[in-house]
């Protein structure tokens, strides 16, 4: 297999408070690599975001603390890099599309001089020429009128407008890893969908390397070429997308396929739910954080933390990955399933 475009070994992240340690992000590893996208998925609170900021460097310290075996990217490892090394890579090589529209605009700026300083920073483009190609981008994502909005102050554009013009600026150096976190939450389907679209141009011209984060897990079906499942901090399954929405291989997983509504549902019976609450990460005890609310948790399960580890897919063959002591019970289940 090609070399990967962004390698993470065992990356943690702790908050420091007067409560206790939280454990945001627990030992989590992957690998990105040129033209793919990975989706990562799971209920809010599970170290999606945290996960991500940490590798740019954007986890606030204190009361943050990140430790991380190895963050490569490519030949430098941005867990080791300075600062300002570290800033000439972030929204140029890897550009990131923050989670809420509605603050990550600086209030005081017009929306032109906070694109336009993305540009002169990063490519040294003259102010004039930074203007004309950052309102082509305003167009690209479907913003009317892209000059005139250059002028526009942040609260005078709507939070699906906001969220696109944060698009556009992740876009504008054409970075080798896009890191997209909710990147359609506050827009129409109309607008997703162009969004989603020009994403996948950006990628199929540029070979562009995308973290795909999102609770919508359709968008994962359509986009991810793998899915990982993150869980109190933990990545608790990690597969091929098309492995992963036909046969699970955690609780959890399918805990959260079987609360995505059908449109052959009946519409008299309530959605599916997860029983139960997330847990607390303060000092959280031994064992699997989702047995609480599993319905094949032992006592096993709650004795000691179960790892992520390899297990066969019965039905393909395929290597995969599961944090679940009863992976293989769950496998060989989904195999008797496809067979009748």
């Amino acid at each position: 297999m090609a070399t990967p475009m962004l390698s993470v070994r065992d990356l943690s992240v702790r908050f420091d408070t007067p409560h206790g340690s939280v454990r945001a992000v627990d030992g989590v590893s992957f690998e990105l690599h040129e033209g793919e996208t990975l989706g990562l998925v799971g209920e809010s609170g599970s170290g999606k975001s945290v996960t991500n900021l940490a590798l740019l460097g954007l986890v606030p310290s204190p009361p943050g603390v990140v430790e991380a075996r190895e963050v490569r990217f490519g030949e430098r490892d941005l867990a080791t890099l300075p600062p300002a090394e570290l800033r000439r890579i972030r929204g140029n090589e890897i550009a990131m599309i923050f989670q809420d529209p509605m603050t990550s605009l600086n209030p005081l700026l017009t929306v032109g001089r906070q694109l336009t300083e993305v540009l002169e920073e990063h490519r040294g483009l003259s102010r004039s020429e930074a203007r004309t190609l950052c309102a082509r981008g305003l167009g690209d994502v479907g913003i009317p009128e892209p000059e005139a909005r250059l002028d526009a102050w942040p609260h005078e554009l709507s939070g699906g407008m906001r969220q696109r013009v944060m698009i556009a600026m992740a876009l504008l150096c054409r970075p080798r890893v896009l890191i997209a976190d909710e990147p359609t939450t506050a827009l129409d389907v109309t607008i997703q969908a162009q969004i989603l679209e020009l994403l996948a141009d950006l990628q199929e011209r540029h070979g562009t390397a995308i973290v795909l984060i999102t609770h919508d897990l359709g968008v994962v079906a359509g986009m991810a070429d793998r899915v990982h499942v993150m869980y109190a901090g933990r990545l608790v399954e990690a597969a091929r997308t098309d492995d992963l929405f036909g046969r699970p291989l955690h609780p959890y997983t399918e805990g959260l396929l079987a609360s995505v509504p059908s449109f052959d549902g009946d519409p008299t019976q309530a959605l599916a739910s997860i029983p139960g609450q997330p847990p607390d990460l303060v000092d959280l005890p031994p064992g699997c954080a989702f047995a609480p609310r599993c319905p094949l948790a032992s006592d096993a399960c709650r004795a000691r933390t179960p790892l992520l580890e390899e297990v066969t897919d019965p039905r393909s063959s395929r290597r995969r990955r599961s944090a679940c002591l009863d992976a293989l019970a769950l496998a060989e289940r989904h195999a008797g399933e496809a067979s009748r």
